[in-house]
């Protein structure tokens, strides 16, 4: 069974960085996608990275692009979600998501596209 364990959620200031870690384990397959993920309140879940493990392509959309970089600890198989610059809009809970094999659902900013999620971990940027 694939588990998926976000660490790394905290407290900074406007300008500020956080290194979130995304720590996957129960993979049967080399081939896995992991996508980060974030929820403010009242607002949709939306992704803001994801990392293909094939050959480590990685997507981002407009709104961290630049800011946001994912990057993977091969030995581990834990994905980081380094975040720059961050500002008052980036606050949220921050998810991982993983999905194994090469055949899935969707965009990969979908919910769908993924089936196994960790339980979340707060980011808040505030002055």
């Amino acid at each position: 069974q694939v588990q998926v364990v976000e660490s790394g959620g905290g407290s900074v200031q406007p300008g500020g960085s956080l290194r979130l870690s995304c720590a996957a384990s129960g993979f049967t397959s080399k081939y896995y996608v992991i996508g980060w993920f974030r929820q403010a309140p009242g607002k949709e879940r939306e992704g803001v990275s994801c990392f293909f493990s094939s050959d480590g392509t990685t997507y981002y959309p407009d709104s961290v692009k630049g800011r946001f970089i994912t990057s993977r600890d091969s030995t581990k198989t834990t994905v980081y979600l380094q975040m720059n610059n961050l500002k008052p809009d980036d606050t949220a809970v921050y998810y991982c998501a993983a999905a194994e094999g090469t055949s899935y659902r969707g965009s990969y900013f979908s919910t769908a596209f993924y089936d196994y999620w960790g339980q979340g971990t707060q980011v808040t940027v505030s002055s």
